[in-house]
């Protein structure tokens, strides 16, 4: 396999608004980036599902990705969800984040009409040629609507040069090696189903995309570290803690999860962006018992991570 860009635990952020006005609050972004940082994240990625990317006015979506990359300063790798509705959207985006340093790109098919083969095609061939940046490939057809099975995404790979990486999210754990095993380790493997962490891993996905880190990054550093240094008692271990968090936080929707959880922490992100609203009273208690519980539990050393524990 070539050696990807990306590796180990790959941070989603949000993006905080302000409780008041609404707008995106780069100072709080800037903190909240650079607190995934030091707790020890192998990557950063901005402006995916987590980050509300999809309700980010253009502007917006310039000033989120810049402030990201410019507070990580390059210190870990960095990869920018660049994914519209448009072809030419998406270029625009994939420009943007190339001019602020990203170390590479993700695309997830974000269409209202579903693609041909030859649509998808011409697509990312598109986006992949308007940098030289690495793409990688999404493929979550809970939220596109298009399910781009490992054939596929093989077929792709092969005609687009610097697409290089696929982020895995349908759940289908034999997808990890049946992608390896029909690029011929061309591509890495990343998953972004939080609940199958584990199991991706044992299935060599060299990746695990995820906003956990955001509330409880200690949890999964540790997993990560358990499951690549073969530890297979210690990795169960800790999974059969963090399982429930994991569930709940994509249950509930990761947005609203997360700010819940960063308000409990005192590192207030404001609300969601309409449509999307608060947790719910009941279900934002039932997370604080899941942190309380995370935090204070010995197997894993919160106190280490610091802002975040």
């Amino acid at each position: 396999m070539t050696n990807p860009p990306l590796k180990g635990i790959i941070s989603y952020p949000i993006t905080p608004f302000d409780t008041v006005t609404g707008e995106v609050d780069l100072t709080a972004l800037s903190r909240l980036t650079e607190d995934l940082v030091a707790a020890g994240s192998h990557a950063v990625a901005p402006l995916g599902s987590t980050g509300e990317s999809a309700y980010l006015r253009e502007i917006e979506w310039d000033s989120v990705c810049e402030t990201t990359l410019q507070t990580v300063d390059r210190r870990v790798p960095t990869l920018v969800g660049v994914s519209h509705w448009s072809t030419e959207g998406t270029i625009r985006r994939a420009r943007v984040a190339a001019r602020h340093g990203a170390t590479a790109i993700m695309v997830l098919p974000q269409v209202y009409w579903k693609l041909t083969e030859a649509e998808l095609e011409r697509h990312y061939a598109a986006v992949a040629a308007a940098t030289n940046l690495p793409l990688m490939l999404y493929n979550n057809p809970g939220t596109s609507g298009i399910d781009l099975r490992p054939e596929t995404v093989v077929a792709l790979a092969r005609k687009i040069p610097n697409l290089t990486m696929v982020k895995e999210s349908s759940g289908d754990v034999a997808r990890f090696r049946a992608i390896r095993e029909l690029s011929e380790g061309t591509l890495s493997v990343y998953n972004g189903n939080n609940p199958v962490a584990l199991d991706a891993f044992r299935s060599g996905a060299v990746g695990w995309c995820t906003a956990a880190p955001c509330l409880v990054p200690e949890w999964a550093l540790a997993l990560h570290a358990a499951a690549t240094s073969g530890d297979d008692e210690r990795a169960d271990a800790v999974l059969a803690q963090l399982l429930p968090f994991l569930q709940f936080i994509v249950g509930y929707g990761l947005p609203r999860a997360i700010k819940a959880g960063l308000q409990f922490q005192g590192r207030d992100a404001g609300y969601p962006r309409t449509p999307l609203l608060p947790l719910p009273d009941e279900e934002t208690k039932l997370l604080q018992e899941m942190l309380e519980h995370l935090a204070t539990h010995p197997l894993v050393d919160s106190a280490a991570a610091g802002p975040a524990a």
